[in-house]
């Protein structure tokens, strides 16, 4: 652990340990923000309030925040080459500049929902001293909740950095005193916490609850510690994690792959871990929407001709699709791909995809076409949202589309993988995992599956999704993936630079 000099807590990430409770509407919003010193701990029924509050830091993610996570694998381009964010294209081409607003943006996000979500609990607690009867159980449920939350930020915090701060109080200057920890201690400390929560979460899928509707259940946890134990590359701990979601048997993959991403596969039995969002069905009034227009097109004929076009900065890449069309991989492609007539045309460049196969179509299943435009040549098709699913009334690109973060394809994935590289497993061969996987794609089975198999089936499966593929290839140090389309990776880039006004404020030493 590098040791960093005693700062005022107050000038840390430029966040304030006051809790603010902005709690969402769709999880019975407690309009405001409530101090935790204007809060009456004996009433133990507002316990839920805090909770909500965490729930809501985690949900209103920054818009920059999935697109920079993912922006860097091989299935995913950055659109907008030369405008106004260059600094992206320049981070998709792993040269990073640690003055580009997104990354001190991203990094603030995260810690300071990080801060919120550990004050929730503390709070919980504070209410938990009054409890009695079943409420004393019903608060460490709300604790092990937070813990969740705290996890999945953590996670995604030391993906992107490597070694960062680890937030475990409210009281935030204890943490920087303790310094930052490298990320094998962060990825421990995850896969730690999940197991510190496990035992009092809902025995549930998120949509069997009916408290929060969605919220974290032991299996999220368990999903969340076996994505630590991946990165450690300790492959016993994430067949066991993923092992026992899998023995559960409440989870199945959703029949349509298409509409997993859409409006019918919200709340699926396929979703561990789902942000949720709605405008509640009604043309106007309250709405929580995460924003999607970056990964919408600057141009396209939707059906509904109101429905808003979108900014075109997340672009699926020409080498996951031609991958994907050379695996004769239909249903996942054109559910992940939306084209435009300049990308076709530019696949058809190619002598070997001169000719495209028929369901390659700048018309989408749903019948919105999208349009040329020098922002990108194709859509993310998962963070489509069909004009004709839109709200009447309601006009955002993706307005009411929920952000789908863990699912059960995901957990089978880890599974196969961690026996191919040596773990045992005690419900599915690896064989049987990934064919379950590639059944719901109507792709035909396999068998003696490698490592490999499990990454191309990973790739195909989990494209344009959280980064996933990016960290994979680091992982396993696959760096000719990496190195495509004029790109050339090295291991340097494997982590951003700390951002330069977090330098300015703390004595980080940069990686």
């Amino acid at each position: 652990m590098k040791k960093i000099k005693q700062l005022k807590w107050l000038t840390f990430l430029l966040v304030t340990c006051t809790v603010f409770y902005s709690c969402s509407d769709k999880l019975e919003e407690n309009d405001g923000q409530v101090a935790a010193d204007d809060l009456d701990f004996t009433q133990t029924g507002d316990m839920v309030l805090p909770l909500i509050g965490a729930y809501s830091e985690v949900y209103s993610r920054g818009w920059e925040d999935p697109i920079l996570v993912g922006v860097r694998g091989d299935d995913v381009n950055a659109g907008g080459v030369g405008d106004a964010q260059g600094g992206l294209t320049n981070a998709d081409l792993y040269n990073y500049d640690n003055n580009y607003w997104m990354f001190n943006q991203v990094w603030s996000n995260f810690y300071g929902d990080l801060v919120d979500i550990v004050n929730s609990g503390e709070t919980i607690q504070r209410y938990k001293e009054f409890a009695t009867g079943s409420d004393i159980a019903l608060a460490d449920q709300y604790i092990a909740e937070t813990k969740v939350l705290s996890g999945f930020q953590h996670l995604q915090m030391s993906r992107l950095w490597s070694d960062i701060f680890i937030i475990t109080t409210s009281n935030v200057s204890e943490d920087i005193d303790n310094g930052v920890d490298t990320k094998e201690e962060v990825m421990q400390y995850v896969s730690d916490l999940m197991d510190e929560a496990i035992p009092f979460l809902p025995d549930l899928r998120p949509n069997e609850r009916t408290d929060v509707r969605g919220g974290v259940t032991k299996y999220t946890a368990l999903a969340i510690k076996a994505m630590a134990n991946l990165e450690l590359e300790n492959y016993q701990g994430v067949a066991d994690a993923t092992a026992e979601i899998i023995e559960s048997d409440k989870f199945m993959l959703y029949d349509d792959y298409y509409e997993l991403f859409k409006e019918d596969g919200q709340l699926s039995n396929e979703n561990l871990f789902e942000l949720q969002f709605s405008d509640y069905g009604q043309a106007t009034g309250d709405v929580n929407n995460h924003l999607f227009a970056p990964f919408g097109p600057p141009s396209w004929t939707p059906v509904v001709s109101t429905a808003s076009s979108g900014w075109g900065f997340y672009e699926p890449s020409l080498k996951y699709i031609k991958f994907m069309i050379d695996r004769g991989d239909e249903t996942r492609l054109v559910t992940s791909v939306c084209f435009t007539p300049r990308g076709m045309d530019e696949l058809m460049s190619d002598p070997n995809y001169a000719t495209l196969p028929s369901y390659v179509s700048n018309t989408t299943l749903d019948g919105d076409i999208f349009n040329d435009t020098t922002r990108f040549m194709f859509a993310s098709g998962k963070h489509y949202w069909p004009s004709n699913q839109l709200t009447p009334g309601r006009n955002s690109y993706g307005s009411g589309k929920n952000f789908l973060v863990i699912r059960y394809a995901e957990i089978l994935l880890m599974y196969a993988e961690a026996l191919t590289h040596g773990a045992s497993g005690s419900v599915l061969t690896a064989d049987q995992a990934v064919n379950l996987v590639r059944e719901r794609a109507n792709m035909s089975p396999i068998s003696g599956v490698t490592t490999d198999d499990v990454m191309d089936e990973k790739f195909a499966e989990l494209g344009m999704e959280w980064g996933i593929r990016y960290f994979d290839m680091i992982r396993l140090n696959q760096y000719d993936e990496l190195s495509y389309d004029g790109r050339t990776f090295t291991a340097d880039a494997e982590y951003l630079p700390y951002p330069q006004d977090q330098l300015d404020l703390l004595p980080l030493e940069n990686n």
